[in-house]
């Protein structure tokens, strides 16, 4: 019994240590959980000194996670096949010690999917493996997805405030206010330095595509004017050219990477602005754009006035890029958008594109813009079988065309050349001619052999159009503005052309279907061609006379005054210019029907048809007989007779003279009085410097749209004279007679 006690007492105690040392190593095993990082260092250096240095391969073997189980590597060993081998048999007390002292996992039950091995802590007592959970982020963003979901669905919808319109316009104004601000800080920030602020350009084109509902249209145009004026400003004098993909592989310096970056930034954005205005432009404001539809932006409709007005902004727009920089890119872009425009409709929008290209027409020095023009007018002309506005016609007056290269058949002329010339020689040839197009190049000046090529070939396109409605659309719209630049570009006609065009206008004479306005244009364009290359044809132009000796009858004071510019042309060509083509009865029939006709005019009408009568003194003598009241010859005036030859004006006077000495206009009374003493060159009676002037120049200066009068009419001084009060008689006794005599008369 006794040896029974003392077995059972050790065994106890047995027990109790073993559990002494579980309880320790369960309490170790917590605390090395849930200190720290530093905390393990620091205990690491303290067993440093103790501890022996691990091998290679016993760090890698403990950095596997799940290689320090035992339970774990013994599933491995089984599911790989291996049979376990005991060596020797186990006691139950062996067994428990050894299973005690094995590793085991941190957390029972749990998958080491989520465990991360750290490196193991080697002691006395054995190796302690340290390992990490990591958190499932599948299963929080579920989670956090199931939370959002259930406070969507549990959240009730909150009502919006109902504003009235006092304060929904309070808000409009605030929010166009706020847009206001960011446009105007964009817009200085890229003008004061473009090079660094193309993000800024960019941001602001992209505001052109914006859909607030609230006040987005103005906000369109707002940024359509900002960034007319900002490109108006910022764009080069030089056209930019596109790189290629080699020349963007090249290294190059610092500044001439920031220069084409600049440049390439600038015509992307460019280029995108003048794609919005094109839609806008073609009607197609209400038209989803790509970026819309990759961005899944929702399209408002633009109502029908509101997108009338954002049409004729665009116009606006696209216009003024026009004719500030014809020189840069996109240039054929825009003049194709703008062009058919000149027929539209709308009067606004054909009259400020029409306004644009007589603009850039008169300002091209190279003809190349021109020409482009031209030629898109003339096709927009064919395809619509000539039924055009004449104002499309009447761009082409502001041309400003003097000389063209009238030598025929240059290329028959080349090719004859080179079939006289020797290999050798063409290729001299054409290295000069690479040469000299080289140095071309170089020059700050055009070429003028280039721009007469150009011009040649505008005024080609012009007359081509000219002729297709004289030969078959004489009774159409076009045909006043077809005859005013046939008689402005009468001199650049071929001389072939003469008989054919004079046969027209005869026809066209004849027929009396033309207003006095058209006949002018006839008339002019006749004698400019007869005085011109047409000298040496012999051709008579006295139905041009007589037709112009009637016509002058419909020009008055009234609507038809505007004309007198072109009547005073008319009659400098036909007198002038031909002085010894014309008879005598003709010149004096003429200065009788313009001495009538200064009667019947405003100020500046009047001296300009005295200047034509002063012209017409100085240069024909035979002109006294007006002056003369003793009629030669038979027969009495007859002013009624069409005919100039046989109205008989020799045997009548200028008694208008006489009547314009009294005109209320200074100037006309001056040359009245120059006119009756026979126009004296010097001396008494000669004309001041100032009036001097040919008839067109006097018509100018006294325009009654500058002033009524020219010379003003001087003030009244306002000095007063003190007078003197003078006695009615020396003798007093005779005034107190005469004072007694009056009074007594009775009334």
């Amino acid at each position: 019994m006794k040896k029974l006690g003392k077995k059972s007492s050790k065994t106890r105690k047995i027990k109790e240590e073993k559990k002494k040392d579980k309880d320790q190593q369960s309490q170790n095993e917590e605390k090395l959980q849930h200190q720290n990082s530093g905390k393990l260092h620091s205990e690491v250096e303290h067993h440093s000194e103790e501890e022996d240095q691990l091998n290679p391969e016993d760090v890698e073997f403990y950095g596997t996670p799940g290689q320090t189980s035992f339970v774990s590597a013994a599933q491995k060993r089984f599911s790989n096949g291996e049979k376990s081998v005991s060596k020797r048999k186990r006691t139950d007390s062996e067994s428990g010690e050894i299973y005690e002292q094995e590793p085991r996992k941190l957390f029972a039950g749990e998958s080491q999917q989520n465990m991360k091995a750290l490196l193991p802590i080697k002691t006395k007592k054995g190796i302690i493996p340290q390992m990490i959970e990591e958190p499932n982020k599948e299963t929080c963003n579920t989670s956090a997805d199931m939370l959002e979901r259930d406070t969507i669905i549990n959240q009730e919808p909150k009502p919006l405030p109902q504003l009235s319109n006092i304060q929904l316009f309070i808000q409009r104004k605030h929010n166009l206010q706020e847009r206001k601000k960011k446009i105007a800080l964009l817009a200085s920030d890229v003008i004061e330095n473009p090079e660094e602020n193309m993000k800024k350009l960019r941001e602001l084109r992209l505001m052109l595509e914006e859909c607030e509902s609230d006040a987005y249209i103005t906000v369109k145009k707002l940024v359509m004017l900002s960034l007319m004026e900002i490109f108006k400003d910022i764009i080069p004098g030089y056209r930019i050219r596109l790189l290629t993909e080699k020349e963007k592989e090249q290294k190059m310096k610092k500044e001439t990477k920031a220069l084409q970056d600049f440049e390439q930034g600038l015509l992307m954005n460019y280029k995108g602005y003048l794609e919005v205005l094109e839609k806008y432009c073609t009607g197609k404001i209400n038209e989803q754009s790509n970026r819309q539809k990759r961005n899944g932006i929702k399209h408002i409709h633009i109502p029908d006035e509101a997108s009338k007005v954002i049409t004729e902004l665009a116009v606006r727009c696209m216009c003024e890029m026009l004719s500030n920089h014809p020189h840069f890119n996109y240039r054929n872009n825009i003049i194709a958008v703008l062009v058919p425009l000149m027929n539209k409709h709308n009067s606004v929008i054909s009259d400020m594109v029409c306004q644009t290209s007589s603009k850039v027409f008169r300002e091209d020095k190279s003809g190349e813009v021109s020409l482009e023009i031209v030629r898109l007018i003339n096709k927009m002309v064919k395809a619509r079988d000539f039924r055009v506005q004449r104002k499309v016609l009447d761009t082409f007056l502001a041309l400003k065309i003097k000389e063209i290269d009238t030598s025929e058949d240059l290329e028959g002329n080349k090719k004859k050349k080179r079939e006289f010339m020797s290999r050798r020689e063409r290729k001299k040839r054409k290295k000069i001619a690479n040469l000299e197009h080289e140095l071309l190049e170089t020059k700050a000046t055009e070429d003028k052999k280039k721009k007469v090529k150009l011009h040649t070939e505008i005024i080609g396109a012009v007359f081509l159009i000219y002729f297709k409605v004289l030969k078959g659309f004489r009774k159409s719209t076009l045909l006043p503005s077809v005859l005013e630049g046939l008689a402005k570009f009468s001199h650049l006609i071929n001389i072939d052309f003469f008989d054919d065009l004079y046969k027209v206008f005869n026809e066209l004479i004849e027929s009396e279907d033309l207003t006095y306005r058209e006949s002018l244009h006839v008339i002019l364009t006749a004698f400019t061609i007869l005085s011109g290359q047409g000298s040496a044809l012999n051709i008579d132009p006295l139905k041009f006379y007589t037709h112009m000796y009637n016509t002058l009858l419909h020009v008055h004071a009234g609507c038809s005054s505007e004309d007198l510019p072109l009547v005073i042309d008319c009659i400098d060509c036909m007198m002038n210019r031909r002085k010894r083509l014309i008879s005598q009865q003709r010149i004096l029939s003429y200065t009788k029907r313009l001495a009538t006709l200064s009667l019947q005019q405003m100020p500046n009408g009047s001296i300009a048809f005295l200047g034509l009568i002063r012209n017409f003194m100085l240069t024909y003598k035979y002109t006294d007989f007006l002056f003369d009241n003793e009629s030669q010859g038979s027969g009495i005036y007859l002013p009624q007779l069409p005919e100039p030859e046989h109205c008989h004006a020799y045997n009548t006077m200028l008694w208008e003279i006489s009547s314009l000495k009294n005109h209320y206009h200074p100037a006309i009374k001056k040359y009245a009085v120059h006119l009756g003493k026979m126009a004296p060159v010097s001396g008494e009676g000669q004309l001041p410097i100032q009036y001097k002037k040919p008839p067109r120049d006097l018509y100018n200066d006294h325009s009654t749209e500058i002033d009524v009068f020219n010379p003003p009419v001087a003030e009244k001084s306002t000095y007063k004279h003190k007078s003197k009060k003078m006695k009615m008689f020396m003798q007093e006794d005779i005034t107190d007679m005469v004072v007694q005599v009056l009074s007594s008369i009775s009334d």
